[in-house]
């Protein structure tokens, strides 16, 4: 048997999903699910998961890029309402030039703006999440070219 299928009907219901899966807070199981593709990127620690994705792919050198982060908690921890987010280049030890920006977009998701890896080579993605008892820093290593 054949169902009608109204192409509005789909479209609404398509929406009312992604509306209810954007407001859904982020969990451990299926963190960042919606960021998908090669510039899908994780770090983990401390029962914490930071799962990322810059805008641009590959990331650009020289110049400014965003990233959409989701943070993870463990169970039973409250979201903290902020993330710090930086890079640096272990090998050469130095770091960006600029200071990037992170807004919160609620539900532990997060705009991280303005990073600048200025050189190529090998970099390294700092997270500190503030805890209520301590900072936890998260760092996933990325090369760039």
């Amino acid at each position: 048997m054949k169902l009608p299928c109204n192409p509005y009907v789909l479209h609404k219901a398509a929406l009312i999903l992604a509306l209810l899966a954007a407001a859904m807070p982020a969990s451990a199981s299926g963190c960042g699910d919606h960021l998908v593709g090669a510039a899908r990127l994780q770090t983990q620690g401390d029962g914490y998961t930071v799962v990322f994705a810059p805008r641009t792919w590959p990331i650009p050198v020289g110049r400014h890029f965003n990233m959409e982060l989701v943070l993870c908690v463990p169970p039973g921890v409250a979201t903290p309402a902020s993330v710090t987010v930086d890079a640096d280049m272990p090998a050469h030890r130095h770091g960006m030039n600029y200071r990037t920006s992170v807004r919160a977009l609620g539900h532990g998701k997060f705009v991280a703006e303005g990073l600048m890896l200025h050189m190529p080579g090998r970099w390294r993605f700092i997270f500190d999440v503030a805890g209520v008892k301590q900072t936890v820093r998260l760092t996933h290593e990325v090369q760039v070219e």
